[in-house]
């Protein structure tokens, strides 16, 4: 097998998109680099020539691994799954790993994408906030997507990679997590655990002393 150097993830310490693979990472134990794309300052820097030419999609997490660049964070995750399966984040059995997939995908389709910088930024200022918890409160109503029944009760999944970042995004936009008990349970029971804890955007070397924990 070729040796490929130690991984490089392109990442903003506020990217929940950016959390989800740094979980991923630190569950699996992979050694990275850190390289800090701000998504703010001088205009962004996800729009320069030299990070459109390793994402042409000009948007972060991408992951440098293995001789070839991914971006999206499920992709990276599942490309991670695949090829350092230990500890596993998709349930072998297929019904579960299917569950787990359709949790992944409402968050990071249905929810996510509405409330992100670039949709905020159409939306206009004084409209932000609002937007975004309808965004928010729209995906986790009635705890809409299947998350009583789970799997978070017999090993942490790609689902719970994508749930943490969001909670977070929903507490940073002042969402009233009171009607979602179980959501809030299981965020509380995996932000106790390490890899979580090593991943958390105040943890991480583009975050802003201010912000730092």
């Amino acid at each position: 097998y070729p040796v490929f150097p130690q991984p490089i993830l392109y990442s903003y310490f506020r990217s929940s998109c950016s959390w989800r693979v740094r979980i991923a990472l630190a569950l699996k134990s992979i050694d990275y680099e850190t390289i800090p794309i701000n998504l703010i300052k001088d205009g962004g820097q996800q729009f320069s020539e030299e990070f459109q030419a390793l994402n042409p999609m000009k948007q972060v997490p991408a992951l440098k691994i293995d001789g070839i660049t991914i971006a999206q964070s499920l992709a990276i995750i599942e490309y991670l799954e695949e090829t350092r399966p230990t500890p596993r984040l998709l349930p072998q059995d297929p019904k579960k790993r299917a569950q787990v997939r359709m949790i992944s995908d409402v968050i990071t389709s249905g929810i996510q994408p509405l409330q992100n910088l670039s949709v905020l930024k159409q939306v206009g200022q004084e409209n932000q906030l609002t937007w975004a918890q309808k965004a928010i409160r729209s995906g986790f109503n009635g705890e809409s997507f299947p998350l009583q029944t789970h799997p978070t009760l017999f090993q942490v999944s790609m689902a719970d990679l994508c749930l943490v970042p969001q909670v977070a995004n929903a507490e940073r936009f002042k969402v009233d997590l009171t009607p979602y008990p179980t959501i809030s349970r299981i965020n509380k029971t995996l932000m106790a655990l390490e890899a979580f804890q090593v991943s958390h955007p105040c943890r991480q070397p583009d975050t802003p002393p201010e912000l730092r924990a």
